[in-house]
């Protein structure tokens, strides 16, 4: 006979456990203690097996009756109920789990383990710290194209288109890591491609006539405001034009003054790769100087403000600016861009020396080797070359 719900109720409790069927392979078990739990005996495989259904009253007699018929439903297709309630609670767990937040975390992490520069870190940190304000706690195999784009929106919607294409970006990063470790199915990310308002090319300011950029190096070298630091890193990125960051970096340790070289490691190097750049006689009379201001630090551009930090990105500019130049005119990182037009244009040197110099060599192994066997020799002529030109520059303005 089918149970009813005042049947169940009613029940109590014995010295052992006792079961009450309702039919069909369900029963209630009664425990010493008082609980009642739902069972289903059914056969699959040849096997007797028992499936829970949980405890009365939370799991009511009709619910008990509601799993009891979709457990026979999938005993009628062939299906084992209870590796099917398995798998539906591991994917539950999973789905608990498997946050964009922590992914996100774990895809941070492991790029902190494969040596990915700090600065690189820090930017992907801080785009998944806006991402994560909505999607952090959201399952990630949960999550849709629209519900990421209207995270998108919010930072677009600022004018801060740049700051939206690079986080749809990054986004796409976590997407694509989760799916690599078997935690989500797709990169909702792909389809939002061209979605967002393309931010105009802002192409980083350069002085590439030499006459306007005599007249900068002219005011670098007049220049007396400030740290002999930032003095002496505004000369320095003239001379030797590297990526600020290589730069402001730099410790004692990757100099070597006699053999004339600045091994800078891969760790700061866009490429991810060492490189090696020859040291002209300025450069190394100017790195001398600067050694007898600090001694004993390993920084070579400690900053003034921070301990055990070296001068912050904005420091250079903030010099150039007080000489008088705009933004529009000239940045730090612009002395790259005006060394490799002025350099080409000079004639006197190869493409690809000037290119292995400015380490924009290509990822090929072999051609890497090349260019640092075959053009060392031009680079050392290059970089003096370069280095008298710049100091008959400021020079001219001591004559006039």
């Amino acid at each position: 006979m089918p149970l009813t719900d005042i049947q169940v109720r009613s029940l109590k409790p014995a010295a052992k456990p006792f079961r009450k069927s309702d039919g069909g392979g369900l029963f209630v078990e009664v425990r010493p203690n008082g609980s009642k739990l739902w069972r289903m005996a059914y056969r699959h495989g040849g096997k007797q097996k028992l499936l829970s259904f949980g405890a009365y009253p939370d799991t009511t007699l009709a619910k008990a009756r509601a799993k009891r018929q979709q457990a026979k439903i999938l005993l009628a297709d062939g299906l084992d109920p209870m590796a099917s309630a398995k798998a539906e609670q591991e994917q539950q767990r999973a789905l608990s789990e498997h946050t964009f937040g922590k992914i996100s975390d774990e895809l941070v992490a492991k790029g902190e383990k494969e040596g990915l520069a700090a600065r690189t870190i820090e930017k992907k940190r801080w785009v998944l710290s806006m991402a994560k304000a909505d999607l952090g706690n959201l399952p990630i195999e949960s999550i849709t194209a629209a519900e990421v784009l209207a995270v998108l929106r919010k930072v677009e919607a600022k004018g801060n288109y740049e700051t939206a294409k690079r986080m749809r970006s990054i986004i796409g990063q976590v997407f694509r890591y989760a799916v690599a470790t078997a935690r989500a199915s797709n990169d909702p990310t792909f389809g939002l491609r061209g979605a967002l308002i393309t931010p105009k090319t802002v192409h980083l300011s350069a002085l590439t006539d030499w006459e306007d950029f005599a007249g900068l190096i002219r005011a670098v070298w007049g220049y007396q405001s400030g740290a002999p630091e930032t003095r002496t890193a505004l000369k320095l990125m003239a001379l030797l034009y590297p990526r600020p960051g290589e730069l402001r970096q730099a410790k004692w340790n990757e100099f070597d003054l006699d053999a004339a070289t600045w091994s800078i490691p891969k760790e700061r190097m866009k490429m991810r790769r060492p490189h090696i750049k020859p040291l002209p006689a300025q450069a190394i009379d100017l790195l001398k100087e600067l050694r007898l201001v600090n001694p004993a630090g390993d920084l070579v551009f400690p900053s003034a403000w921070a301990n055990n930090k070296p001068i912050s990105d904005n420091t250079m500019n903030t010099a150039l600016r007080r000489m008088g130049f705009t933004k529009e005119e000239c940045t730090s990182h612009g002395f790259r861009a005006s060394a490799s037009s002025l350099l080409n244009e000079s004639g006197k040197w190869s493409p690809d020396a000037i290119e292995a110099e400015l380490a924009h060599v290509g990822a090929d192994e072999i051609r890497r080797a090349y260019h640092r066997a075959t053009y060392w020799e031009e680079r050392v002529k290059m970089a003096q070359w370069w280095a008298d030109k710049v100091e008959s520059a400021w020079k001219s303005n001591q004559t006039t």
